[in-house]
């Protein structure tokens, strides 16, 4: 793939801040003004759009969405540093902009009216709609949005905190319904805009009038003053929250919102774990269901209610890249630090094993952060993209360059232990160092064994803990004193924030679509020691390179060249021992549910959330029938 000009000509740039142009090209930069915005330029949905091409702009509303999840909560306040908050309690609260669920990097006004911004992007001005409001009917201003940025700056995460307040320089309300960001020019230009665009907006009102009882990063049960289409209407807590549409949502006619927000209220009820919450789901407690354990949705649907049609079973296709799934290891431990103990733990994992007798054969193998894309690394990189790594200098490790992408080697699916693996581990380890000993455990010239200690809550799906249980078997048999430790889901939160495991099996790495200032949230050093996204503490001077120059990439051809570089190095790094992906998205529900036909490709997973209705004719059936209330 060919970049529009060399990649060691823009890195190069990119690197020493010149900008290249012959006396003739210069001129009065171009300030840009449009109903949405794309770091390219481009944009699918021309001004004045009716709506979003995935949405059934005639669906009914009405009706209540039933969902069902696990665990506990503790707070109705999404963005604490502390405490378990409940579910879906974003759904609360607008932002100026809102991306589009069918494209990549595109953003459309929500309480903006309109974007204005240079061609530099060193600044933006978001000019906000008259019409909105708060739910008592207060005007959103731009006051509010300055000090909603303000806050989550001072009382926001702290990897937000760092990363955004380093950004932006200044945010200012130049009127009632005007704010201006600027932005520090010395840093890259992707996700300014966005970033500041697609901050939760906050009344300033309803903070000030309690300071010290109402802050963002304390857990509380008192929900915050939104403007979003829906709001809590009752809780108790550990059992159920309920959401009610605000019937009178000042942006329910927005192109941006037409067709969606379809429910008249959005109930989740809690369960203790998985099985009582599939229980639950048989017997009508709740309506809807995201399966994502392969052997119950092999062997457990085969119940009354499903063969007669009042249940529902969905396979939808699936359009994204899977997240990075798979066991991480917390890298800020010291014996964890070798790639080749990291390498030789993760061949211990028989994946093939694992699908075929756990996951019934229905997980797909995943080696790349890109996986399935025109951006995941194969083979040995070459032209640009060979070219931008070489450009990079000594950070990037010869191997990376000489190589070809990592991927795991396959195990025997017939037994647990497939032994010529093992036996190339046991290699690995003792070429790190670690001597087996009597007892059968491997120890450094220190005389410490080699401990592996996996964190997994007692809501985890049953098929989750089973694989565990094979993968700890396996490391037992190379001399790693490993084990699984269960604790309750609160506590689980508390040691995932504190980094308080060896390992832990997660969701949490999202794939790679394009750049943006998220990758150094989510794979960069200096946010390492503390992102909540970035749960490894991945810390590679390569790949923070990579992310620089997808960053200071100016178009797509050289953005995707960055971005295959970037899962290359990844790759190299082994933080996560992936255990594949399900390519489609089970959904099971009671035949009242109806979604558009064609579904965003790149929102499948969340869309019965605000695509889906329901049929008043189907509901009324059912509740004729005394399935439900």
């Amino acid at each position: 793939m060919a970049a529009t000009r060399s990649v060691l000509g823009w890195v190069a740039a990119a690197m020493l801040g010149v900008l290249l142009v012959s006396p003739g090209a210069i001129r009065a930069e171009e300030i840009i003004r449009s109903h949405g915005m794309n770091f390219y330029g481009e944009l699918s949905y021309p001004e004045g759009f009716a709506h979003f091409d995935y949405v059934n702009p005639d669906a009914p509303k009405g009706g209540e969405l039933v969902l069902g999840t696990t665990g506990t909560f503790d707070s109705l306040n999404p963005y604490s540093r502390k405490g378990r908050a409940g579910a879906l309690t974003t759904l609360q609260y607008d932002r100026m902009i809102v991306p589009s669920a069918d494209g990549v990097g595109e953003y459309y006004g929500l309480l903006a009216e309109s974007i204005e911004y240079p061609e530099s992007k060193d600044w933006v001005i978001f000019r906000l709609r008259p019409e909105a409001r708060f739910w008592d009917g207060t005007p959103v201003t731009a006051q509010d949005v300055v000090y909603s940025h303000r806050l989550f700056i001072e009382q926001g995460l702290p990897s937000y905190a760092v990363a955004v307040g380093a950004m932006v320089t200044a945010a200012e309300a130049l009127d009632d319904r005007t704010v201006r960001f600027s932005f520090n020019p010395d840093l890259t230009k992707r996700s300014r805009i966005e970033t500041v665009g697609s901050t939760p907006v906050f009344s300033r009102a309803w903070f000030e009038a309690d300071p010290e009882n109402r802050r963002l990063d304390e857990p509380r049960m008192e929900v915050a003053l939104g403007s979003g289409p829906y709001r809590l209407a009752e809780y108790d807590v550990n059992r159920r929250i309920v959401y009610e549409r605000v019937p009178d949502y000042w942006a329910a006619d927005l192109p941006v919102n037409r067709g969606r927000h379809n429910y008249d209220a959005i109930r989740v009820e809690y369960f203790a774990d998985a099985t009582a919450a599939f229980e639950a789901f048989k017997a009508g407690e709740y309506l809807f269901r995201t399966e994502g354990d392969p052997k119950r949705w092999a062997t457990g649907y085969d119940f009354r209610r499903v063969s007669d049609g009042t249940i529902v079973l969905e396979e939808l296709p699936d359009g994204s890249p899977p997240d990075a799934t798979g066991f991480v290891f917390n890298l800020g431990r010291p014996w964890l630090q070798d790639l080749r103990v990291r390498e030789a733990i993760a061949r211990a994992f028989n994946f093939e094993w694992a699908n075929e007798t756990l996951l019934y054969g229905l997980y797909a193998p995943r080696h790349s952060f890109s996986e399935g894309t025109h951006i995941e690394a194969t083979g040995l990189p070459e032209g640009d993209e060979l070219a931008l790594l070489e450009s990079l200098g000594s950070v990037v490790p010869a191997e990376i360059m000489t190589e070809p992408a990592r991927v795991l080697p396959s195990s025997a699916a017939g037994r647990v232990a497939d032994r010529r693996n093992l036996r190339g581990a046991a290699a690995l380890l003792e070429e790190a160092g670690w001597i087996t000993g009597d007892d059968g455990l491997v120890r450094n010239a220190d005389g410490q064994t080699l401990r592996l200690n996996m964190l997994i809550p007692t809501n985890i799906e049953p098929t989750v803990e089973a694989m565990h249980e094979a993968f700890v078997q396996n490391l037992r048999q190379i001399g790693v004193d490993a084990r699984f430790e269960t604790v309750d889901p609160s506590q689980y939160t508390l040691r995932q924030r504190e980094r308080d495991y060896d390992m832990l099996y997660s969701t949490r790495y999202s794939s790679l679509l394009t750049t943006g200032g998220g990758l150094t949230q989510m794979y960069g050093s200096a946010e390492a020691a503390f992102s909540l996204f970035n749960p490894a503490g991945l810390a590679s001077p390569a790949v923070d390179a990579i992310i620089d120059a997808s960053l200071a990439a100016e178009t797509r051809e050289a953005t995707d060249i960055a971005l295959s570089a970037l899962d290359r190095a990844m790759r190299h790094e082994l933080f996560v021992v992936p255990v594949g992906y399900i390519p489609d998205v089970w959904v099971a529900y009671y035949d009242l549910y109806r979604h558009p036909e064609t579904l965003p490709r790149f929102d499948v997973a969340s869309s019965h959330i605000d695509l889906w209705w329901v049929d008043p004719e189907k509901a009324q059936a059912l509740k004729d029938a005394g399935v439900i209330d």
